[in-house]
């Protein structure tokens, strides 16, 4: 059989654009001779909708596009995912595939194994699939399987992509004891720094483990703050690899199943996350109406960082860096900010906000009542600044995007209304470490962030000499304990024991905890770990843990 995958990258809610992509890869895989073609998981409307899901004109619009789809398939079939009304509960719906051929909806099959952890909610939207049937096509008997349906620790060997899964269901198993001979799972998967590998190595093992083909379509493309990276694989029945799409863009893959092994292609985690950041950049400023970007440049790493992926998403042209020195700012930040946008090839504009400083400081006098002076000077230069940028978004209609990392964020070393405000936040889930080993990445062929930038110590310089490490652990310690917390859910204790002292531990923890009123104003940030700030981490705010 020759089978084709359609890995696109739809918008979310966008019933037409989405359906015309889908039948333009249908022309084209009919054109290469395919037999099937199948896209990603809710490819009718793009994943995830969340609430959007919950208008009854979307879910009918979905479905009519379904029927203008099946139309289209004379000479091909076609696995879609779309989403259905549950016959035996209507107006409750499922995430489902449709096999689709000559013309017609032949079956659905609704997903199975609704996650609802990190990212996740399905089981707030849909209701499971009670059952799985073979599909009969070409004298091969076709499982049909949406993402989770395939991640059931039951088959597989545990790992950190595997920890919150724990079904007391296999649809895998019941097929396989069903009678297949190819499994197909549909899938909207977002990207996670290490996922790939442990992917990879768990589709193999299924397709070995019952001795099936297995085809994998994941969805490609940016929504909000995930990314899905596309990287779809079919499998040979010993678990080979016979054919791979690209990475974090849209491909047609045309394989036939008997077809020889190749060598899977694989790239370096820190050249992932920068192709992931680029992605979630040009997706995000694109269908959200956009096409130019404004970034606050201070000479720092962070705002280096973010505008070379800015500036490799949408182009030198739709780049513009605005600098803002006062009169804490170092020479040489202002010198490696114009250098880096000479390097960049982009505009930038130079905004002095020392005059503007000392107006807001006159006319809060009265109000200071010649208080001392402490961290709301400094706060209000950081605001002063947002403002400024917040200005040239809205008269240019450029998106502003934010520069702070995940270490800061975690630790509250960011201030709401001024360094926070933007758009976007590109780097919110790269800690410190990772932000200087991306940057050196960009540079590894030539040097596009200044040496001086990446080498200097950091500092916000809202203040004579100020550098982080007066308010922060030294990063390599801060961002272990922050992973350990965060990502792995440590204890104080737990973390403790793994050498780390113990008031420096409780005051990390400590800091983490207090500072959720400030994330949850934040711009919604790219995710590229296990956990990221955002709409797969919700803490109260008003709460008395101590860790």
């Amino acid at each position: 059989m020759k089978v084709a995958i359609a890995q696109f990258n739809p918008i979310i809610a966008d019933i037409e654009g989405n359906r015309s992509s889908i039948i333009s890869k249908i022309r084209a895989a009919e054109k290469a001779g395919a037999d099937l073609l199948i896209f990603p998981e809710m490819a009718t409307i793009g994943y995830p909708p969340m609430d959007l899901i919950e208008n009854r004109k979307l879910i009918d619009d979905n479905l009519r596009s379904l029927e203008l789809i099946a139309a289209e398939t004379t000479d091909i079939a076609v696995v879609c995912g779309f989403v259905d009304y549950d016959p035996e509960n209507p107006p409750m719906l499922q995430n489902s595939a449709a096999f689709i051929n000559k013309g017609k909806v032949l079956s659905t099959h609704p997903k199975t194994l609704l996650p609802t952890y990190d990212v996740f909610d399905e089981l707030r939207y849909f209701t499971p699939s009670k059952s799985q049937e073979p599909v009969e096509f070409m004298n091969m008997r076709l499982g049909i399987t949406i993402c989770e349906d395939i991640w059931n620790v039951l088959h597989v060997h545990e790992n950190r992509y595997t920890e919150h899964r724990r079904y007391n269901i296999d649809p895998v198993e019941e097929l396989s004891r069903a009678g297949i001979d190819m499994l197909i799972n549909i899938s909207a998967s977002p990207y996670v720094r290490g996922k790939n590998k442990a992917k990879r190595e768990m589709l193999s093992d299924i397709a070995s483990a019952h001795g099936i083909i297995l085809v994998y379509a994941n969805q490609v493309g940016g929504n909000d703050s995930l990314i899905f990276d596309g990287n779809s694989l079919v499998f040979n029945s010993t678990g080979a690899v016979i054919a791979q799409g690209a990475g974090f863009r849209e491909d047609m893959i045309i394989t036939d199943t008997s077809g020889p092994q190749v060598t899977p292609e694989s790239a370096s985690d820190i050249e992932d996350i920068r192709r992931a950041l680029v992605l979630g950049v040009h997706d995000y400023v694109h269908k959200c109406g956009f096409k130019k970007a404004v970034i606050g440049l201070s000479g720092g790493i962070d705002s280096a960082l973010t505008a070379a992926l800015a500036v490799q998403a949408l182009g030198a042209e739709n780049v513009t860096g605005i600098t803002m020195p006062s009169m804490y700012s170092s020479r040489g930040s202002i010198d490696d900010s114009v250098q880096l946008a000479r390097n960049l090839g982009i505009c930038i504009n130079e905004v002095p906000i020392a005059d503007i400083y000392y107006r807001y400081l006159a006319d809060l006098e009265p109000l200071f009542r010649k208080m001392p002076e402490d961290v709301t000077e400094e706060n209000i230069q950081a605001r002063i600044r947002g403002n400024i940028l917040m200005a040239f978004s809205n008269k240019t209609g450029s998106l502003l995007l934010t520069t702070g990392n995940k270490s800061e964020l975690a630790m509250g070393y960011c201030t709401l209304y001024g360094d926070m405000s933007g758009g976007l936040a590109v780097i919110s889930d790269l800690p410190k470490t990772l932000v200087y080993e991306l940057a050196r990445h960009i540079n590894r062929d030539t040097e596009i962030i200044p040496l001086a930038t990446i080498e200097k110590p950091p500092s916000a310089e809202l203040r004579p000499g100020q550098k982080d490490e007066d308010s922060l652990p030294p990063y390599e310690t801060l961002d272990r304990i922050l992973e350990l917390y965060i990502e792995e859910k440590l204890s104080a204790e737990e973390i403790i024991s793994e050498g780390f002292p113990g008031p420096l531990v409780k005051d990390i923890l400590n800091s983490v905890n207090r500072n959720e009123y400030k994330r949850i104003q934040a711009a919604p940030g790219l995710k590229v770990t296990t956990k990221a700030f955002g709409i797969g981490r919700r803490i109260p705010i008003a709460q008395k843990f101590r860790p």
